[in-house]
């Protein structure tokens, strides 16, 4: 019986490549998120200096996001075909360049296509990452190793609501995107050096592995494909439940997360210091819930864990939207809702693996992701145009709300399947 103390062939090793794969997979995902979820906290500046509107601002970020959607489920697929390394390393210098190039903002349309262009790089640093990540660690292990992995958009969140005001006070809101931009840059580099794309093609079982190969990746819901053909998945009516559930939540989430700094600091009154905190909360929450929600979900089961993660997400937004002007509950709402935030999107990634055969997890994540994104389009235009039409954000809160339910009872509705 072979162990994750050994390789494959039964030899001995110091430690197991996959932690070097999940720390470089960490970093990447660090960079990504603190441009991703940063973009909230950068905003307000942003708008201010630059004269934009809040739908301006959401079109700035949907010119982001439709890149992304459209191309992550290629990325997916490549990850599959050529292997993770080629694909992240070619994505992080996308990144690294277009970040650099929203420091030099001055009008929308510019805005617009320099983030588009840090959009098509954040392709690679999604669905790769946890598609890479899922096959160097054992199935009753992905949990774990993607909670630990998750830390890195909680804090690159964290980070930027503590880091940004001072850079704002001792340089500007651009070396925000400048810092950034190097950072991503220099990722490449290692990337290039250390991402392996498959335990056994490199010598090792996943970590955690104490069965033959053979039965790594095994399926819950009996699917059975042959050259990678998706025919059968798209048949499937799991995938459509689990993938609309997913939008579903994706449009309550960036609905708050999005905006929830402009709403602190425009409707509720609070200073641009105090305000950014709320990001701080929201990233160092989402620490705590990857690195217990996610562990656990290993003993309950994904689903159980995503309808419990998907009912205290509505039940946070609600009492936002009744009890938000209060700065200290909203403080509270915000971490609460930040701990099911964090754990949400790994979860449904590990769907792909506990739901679909190991060889096609990319794919699958990647064509889930039009869906996802297409709720996180959705929702910055209309909470958007509903704040700058109605001056407030309650309108919008309620929708978010609102979808985060049904998020919930789509899921309720995917069936259980055989269990391991």
């Amino acid at each position: 019986m072979k162990v994750y103390g050994e390789n494959i062939v039964g030899r001995k090793i110091p430690f197991h490549w996959a932690w070097i794969i999940l720390a470089t997979c960490f970093v990447n995902l660090f960079i990504n998120y603190s441009v991703r979820l940063g973009y909230g906290v950068v905003l307000p500046e942003m708008i201010r200096t630059l004269g934009f509107g809040r739908a301006s601002g959401g079109s700035i970020y949907n010119a982001y996001l439709i890149p992304y959607i459209a191309l992550t489920p290629l990325t997916g697929y490549l990850t599959d075909r050529l292997g993770a390394r080629p694909v992240v390393t070619s994505c992080c210098l996308v990144l690294g360049l277009g970040l650099l190039l929203m420091g030099t903002i001055s009008t929308l349309w510019k805005a617009c296509l320099f983030y588009a262009i840090v959009g098509l790089g954040a392709t690679g640093m999604w669905t790769p990452l946890i598609t890479v990540v899922q096959r160097w660690f054992s199935p009753h292990r992905r949990g774990l190793a993607l909670g630990m992995l998750s830390t890195g958009y909680g804090l690159g969140f964290a980070t930027m609501g503590f880091v940004f005001p001072w850079i704002v006070h001792h340089y500007s809101w651009r070396y925000a995107w400048y810092f950034l931009g190097a950072g991503a840059l220099m990722m490449v580099l290692i990337n290039g050096l250390l991402l392996r794309s498959d335990p056994e093609k490199s010598g090792y079982l996943p970590w955690g592995e104490k069965e033959e190969p053979s039965r790594v990746g095994r399926s819950d819901v009996k699917i059975h494909t042959r050259g990678g053909s998706l025919s059968i998945v798209f048949k499937n009516s799991g995938f459509w439940l689990i993938g609309f559930s997913y939008l579903a939540i994706s449009y309550s989430l960036y609905g708050i997360t999005t905006f929830m700094v402009d709403y602190a600091t425009c409707q509720i009154g609070l200073p641009l210091e105090k305000a950014s905190l709320l990001a701080t909360v929201h990233g160092a929450s989402q620490v705590v819930g990857v690195l217990t929600i996610l562990p656990f979900s290993d003993y309950l089961g994904r689903k159980k864990t995503l309808i419990i993660s998907n009912s205290c997400i509505t039940a946070c937004l609600i009492g936002i939207l009744l009890t938000g002007y209060s700065w200290g509950v909203l403080y509270v709402l915000v971490g609460i809702l930040a701990m099911f935030y964090g754990a949400t999107w790994p979860m449904y990634g590990a769907c792909a693996g506990d739901y679909f055969p190991r060889d096609m997890m990319g794919t699958v994540i990647g064509a889930w992701t039009p869906l996802y994104g297409a709720g996180a389009i959705v929702v910055h235009w209309v909470t958007g145009i509903l704040r700058d039409t109605t001056g407030v954000y309650d309108h919008a809160f309620i929708i978010n709300a609102a979808m985060a339910a049904a998020g919930l009872f789509l899921m309720c509705l995917v069936k259980k399947g055989s269990s391991r």
